[in-house]
């Protein structure tokens, strides 16, 4: 008992410390920073974006008038980001969402010109049409079991050839609009802040981001949205109904097309079925990657698709101002997307 006793003093008086391999490197600390905030990265890159073009025009690019212009411009790919970001954050993709929003403000313009129904009526008509083609995606996606992008890139086609069939390819004018559903024409009415010019549809772009914000991360449909992204076997084995979360965000997503749609009818002031050939999709897909979220779902922040907006939207006045070629509006897109996936694969990192 004696040696047992002794052998029990000398371990009271070992060293119990434990070995310990964090490393905090400026690169680590950082790449973690970076993880915690995916929006910080957007973020910096739009403030010297900002810089640059400011030192390189002066005066002219840091006038209200000009940074106005730019949240103007941005007001509908703004919207149709923040939809896109929701249903990437599941780690899907919707290549239709662009489409969605052109037939959606086809359907409102024709219940309220052609069809003579009150604006009123039009409105949450284009609504729920929206929102039952994002439900479409979600059923194909959530219940058939059917991989998103093939799902949408496919309703993408569907939508199209409807838009054009339903439309008979013509285009509803303004001053029909001004006559009958003055409505319609909702966000493209402005009011000014000293020099500065602001349009209802700003503000409407802000607000939708500030409640998306909050709910993704306030709300439990917030935090199910982010597991599913993160691991859908994961998050089922914990309770989640995986195929809600999925059918519910792809119905939002349509939603807030047509809301985007009602957008651009007040940014336009016509309604054309051609806005199909402009690459809605693609300019959503954009702002969400330079914004941060990542392609592999379950990470960014919405605020971050706001800011990749917003960098394109200062690029390419930037280069307007300085009478670039448009190609490199183009080009260097392309250079923020591949630089903005890489970072993300970067920062994953961490989780891994």
């Amino acid at each position: 008992m004696a040696s047992i006793q002794d052998f029990e003093k000398v371990l009271d008086q070992s060293d119990t410390s434990v070995a310990a391999f964090e490393d905090k490197s400026f690169l680590r600390r950082l790449q973690h920073f970076l993880h915690s905030t995916p929006a910080a990265v957007p973020a910096i890159v739009l403030l010297v974006s900002i810089i640059v073009f400011g030192v390189l025009k002066g005066e002219r690019f840091f006038s209200a008038n000009t940074l106005t212009l730019i949240l103007q411009q941005i007001a509908v790919v703004g919207i149709l980001g923040a939809g896109q970001t929701l249903v990437i954050l599941t780690a899907g993709i919707d290549l239709s969402i662009g489409v969605i929003m052109v037939i959606t403000a086809v359907v409102m313009g024709n219940c309220a010109v052609t069809y003579g129904l009150p604006a009123f009526i039009a409105v949450p008509i284009g609504l729920v049409f929206g929102t039952l083609c994002g439900l479409l995606n979600g059923f194909l996606v959530a219940k058939m079991k059917l991989p998103p992008f093939i799902v949408t890139l496919g309703t993408w086609s569907i939508f199209a050839s409807a838009n054009y069939i339903y439309s008979a390819n013509e285009t509803i004018r303004r001053a029909d609009i001004e006559a009958t559903a003055p409505l319609l024409g909702l966000f493209g009415y402005s009011f000014r802040i000293g020099s500065a010019v602001f349009t209802l549809g700003v503000i409407m772009m802000v607000i939708l981001a500030l409640v998306l914000w909050y709910a993704l991360n306030h709300t439990a449909w917030g935090r199910h949205l982010y597991a599913v992204g993160d691991d859908p076997e994961a998050a089922k084995l914990s309770g989640i109904r995986v195929d809600r979360v999925l059918l519910g965000t792809y119905a939002l997503a349509g939603l807030i097309a047509a809301l985007a749609a009602w957008v651009s009818i007040g940014r336009n002031g016509s309604i054309s079925p051609s806005w199909a050939v402009t690459d809605y999709n693609l300019q959503a897909i954009t702002a969400a990657v330079i914004g941060g979220i990542s392609l592999f779902g379950g990470r960014g922040s919405i605020l971050g698709t706001l800011f990749g907006a917003l960098i394109v939207g200062v690029v390419s006045m930037g280069l307007n101002m300085l009478g670039a070629d448009p190609q490199w509006k183009v080009g260097l897109t392309g250079v923020l997307i591949i630089s903005a996936v890489a970072v993300d694969q970067w920062i994953r990192k961490v989780a891994g």
